[in-house]
């Protein structure tokens, strides 16, 4: 009865770790190809074909010898194959970076995952054949099996989402699961196993500790021109606070991607979009008494409007950079109310009317897709007053064969606002204005004054640099089909190519 119920118990924790892993996979991958579909994609894949190969594997295994201690040799297998990743996780996105995002991904996903996947998945046709005595017990095997592999991946489920991603570094995490796995081979050998076998087991279980503490320990940031002040993982990618050893600078990073720059001796932003985000604002809006940031990034922009009256909202999607604002960003919150949810909702359920809309919320490489759309918008048209201006900060290109999502948002912009200006130059951020005025004419002289003298220039050309879109390309963006990401995929594979790049190049 005993080992029944292990059996049970098995199904249920390995039905925990195909989740976790699968859910863990891209979070891995995301500092180097990003969290867009192409990256899900290719882990969803591998589970599923993983899940096909292991199902087929486990049943013609198990009909050449129903032995348990087989199973749990191959479950110990996959724990020590998870950890062995961890020290050449990066050495392998690196490489796999030289292909295009979709295939590079994939491969990355094959290599790091599809033997542990497959391993695990041989364990519920395996259980079924060991706990069936008769054809008229197979039924309710199969579905007693089936239910608690099931309520184990729930379980694992919640826990990767609600507590060990924002809890645990991802490296961490995989240790966890794969001590896990290996636990329960140790105590299926410790009960009913032979000595050698006992020995073995316990042998595989200090050995993936001892790879986890290596893997865990090299997974650092610190190098001859950086190190790593503070370090956390959050729902929505790990967040990093880097200090310049040679220069007065820190950056905070979500994914390696560096979201701002600032220069921790005269307290100012070293990025050129912090100044054109207020400083199009008050080129164009009418007023601005009242301000709504949708994206917090390290708190600049907001402290900048309401350092200068304005009352100002922030809608802010991960909790967790507010205190690293505050405690690494001279980031003051109590000078604006700020809202912990997503833009989108923020506004759906908003009742406050704003001047200016001030739009920089980015999810890795690229602003959110329900973000960009025209119902969403429709959604800050309704909450500016009249003569209200939208800004956007985007990495959208227009270069030709690579303009897609630039003309579109342009296109769906003036579908929804009338009027709308775009400023951009070559290698910087591209900025949108839209106003539902007839003419869109700048009502103020953009203030260069007290711009870092490090991005001084390049924000000043923006400012001198407007944009022509061309009608003719894009479409219209809509929360029913929106392909930004599939058509803007060359230009982040190349943003995150070079910034994975320049992170590797730092150390």
């Amino acid at each position: 009865v005993g080992l029944r119920r292990f059996f049970f118990l098995t199904a249920g924790c390995t039905g925990a770790a195909v989740l976790i892993v699968e859910i863990l996979g891209a979070k891995i991958l995301a500092p180097w190809f990003g969290t867009s579909h192409f990256v899900w994609t290719a882990q969803i894949a591998v589970t599923l074909i993983s899940l096909a190969c292991g199902y087929y594997l486990g049943g013609c295994w198990v009909d050449r010898s129903a032995k348990p201690g087989k199973l749990y040799a191959a479950i110990i297998g996959a724990g020590i194959y998870l950890a062995a990743t961890t020290p050449f996780t990066e050495s392998l996105a690196y490489a796999c970076l030289n292909l295009r995002l979709a295939l590079g991904s994939l491969v990355a996903s094959v290599v790091l995952f599809f033997v542990p996947l497959t391993l695990l998945a041989m364990v519920g046709p395996y259980l079924i054949r060991v706990l069936t005595q008769s054809v008229d017990a197979v039924g309710g095997n199969v579905g007693r099996l089936s239910a608690v592999s099931t309520l184990g991946s729930v379980v694992g489920t919640a826990l990767i989402g609600y507590v060990l991603i924002p809890l645990c570094r991802n490296s961490v995490t995989l240790i966890i699961t794969a001590l896990a796995l290996i636990g329960l081979g140790v105590i299926y050998y410790v009960i009913w196993g032979r000595g050698g076998a006992r020995a073995g087991a316990i042998a595989a279980f200090l050995l993936t500790l001892g790879i986890g503490w290596f893997g865990a320990n090299q997974d650092r940031y610190n190098g001859k021109f950086t190190t790593e002040l503070f370090r956390v993982n959050s729902n929505f990618g790990q967040l990093q606070v880097i200090q310049s050893t040679t220069m007065p600078f820190r950056a905070l990073e979500n994914d390696y991607l560096t979201q701002n720059t600032y220069d921790n001796v005269t307290h100012a932003s070293r990025a050129s979009f912090t100044y054109l985000l207020g400083g199009l604002a008050r080129m164009y809006a009418t007023n601005l008494d009242d301000v709504l940031c949708i994206g917090l990034g390290v708190g600049i922009v907001p402290m900048q409007f309401a350092t200068n009256g304005p009352r100002v909202d922030v809608a802010e999607i991960n909790p967790a950079v507010v205190p690293i604002a505050q405690r690494f960003f001279d980031f003051q919150p109590d000078k604006m109310n700020i809202f912990i949810e997503d833009g989108r909702c923020y506004l759906n359920r908003c009742t406050n009317r704003y001047d200016a809309v001030c739009l920089d919320a980015f999810l890795g490489d690229s602003p959110p897709s329900h973000l960009m759309t025209r119902e969403a918008f429709a959604s800050i048209r309704r909450v500016l007053k009249p003569g209200g201006t939208l800004v956007i900060n985007s990495f959208a290109s227009f270069d030709a064969g690579r303009d897609f999502l630039g003309q579109s948002l342009a296109k769906t912009l003036r579908d929804v606002f009338g009027s709308v200006r775009v400023f951009g130059v070559h290698g910087g951020n591209t900025m949108y204005v839209a106003s539902a005025r007839e003419t869109l004419e700048p009502l103020r002289q953009p203030d260069v004054a007290n711009i870092h003298p490090y991005c001084w220039e390049k924000t000043r050309d923006t400012f001198r640099s407007p944009i022509e879109p061309n009608p003719a390309i894009g479409i219209v963006l809509t929360d029913d089909f929106n392909p930004s990401e599939f058509y803007d995929a060359m230009n982040r594979e190349e943003l995150r190519r070079n910034n994975a790049v320049a992170v590797r190049d730092r150390l």
